[in-house]
């Protein structure tokens, strides 16, 4: 598994935790939405709050950042499904299971050998076909946050821009990491229902990974066992 293969996942799995956590009801599948092309939303009032990026946010976008903040420290333990379109439009699927803090365990459905697992301390992205695996401490990858018991998304992430239509409230975060670099998560939410609809990762080269989730469960407990890192079956 190539350097870059291995920080597609890291960053997938980043996101995909900070998505699916934010969602405290099921979801049914549906068409994936289209992005929102703009890039920036002028405020429409006064200054109420400034993000950590020194983006001025009016109340409006307060209120929507509070919104989503909410779902997402609501919600322990989610179980689900994920459908990924990669930079080169290729498709893959599979199952995750969270639980947090600290844990997460995605697994991508053949022909994709690829497993993710978090055990709260550490990440490993391993390779079932090859049986190789990559370690990495969690408190050095963008999960440091988003796995947390507790997040304020105001003052714990570097969000560039919050904005809202009649359809979707979409969050745009840049994370700086000494592993994966700098990226962006672009999160697009239901204006009205709050729940996630997709997520588009801007990678450090620019390209883009684009990310739903669907039968979403945030009622049934994980076993415990799918967060355990195996250090000796599998090489380093």
């Amino acid at each position: 598994m190539d350097r870059l293969t291995r920080l597609s996942a890291i960053l997938l799995l980043s996101a995909s935790t900070l998505g699916a956590s934010a969602m405290a009801q099921n979801a049914p599948k549906k068409d994936q939405p289209k992005a929102q092309t703009q890039q920036q939303q002028p405020k429409q009032g006064p200054t109420v709050a400034t993000t950590k990026s020194g983006v001025e946010l009016d109340q409006r976008q307060v209120n929507s950042l509070e919104r989503v903040t909410k779902f997402f420290n609501s919600t322990a333990t989610l179980v689900g499904k994920f459908h990924q379109i990669g930079p080169d439009g290729s498709k893959t699927e599979g199952v995750f299971y969270m639980q947090r803090p600290g844990r997460v365990r995605f697994q991508y459905e053949e022909p994709s050998p690829i497993e993710l697992i978090s055990d709260g301390s550490s990440i490993a992205v391993r390779n079932r076909t090859l049986a190789t695996q990559d370690i990495y401490p969690l408190s050095q990858t963008p999960l440091r946050f988003l796995l947390a018991d507790k997040i304020d998304l105001l003052r714990d992430s570097n969000i560039t821009n919050v904005f809202q239509d009649d359809l979707f409230v979409t969050l745009v975060i840049e994370e700086k990491s000494q592993i994966a670099g700098t990226h962006r998560l672009r999160m697009l939410f239901g204006a009205k229902d709050n729940q996630l609809k997709q997520w588009t990762i801007t990678d450090p080269q620019g390209f883009d990974t684009t990310v739903s989730v669907y039968d979403l469960d945030a009622k049934t407990r994980p076993d415990p066992g799918l967060f355990r890192i195996d250090f000796t079956r599998y090489q380093q």
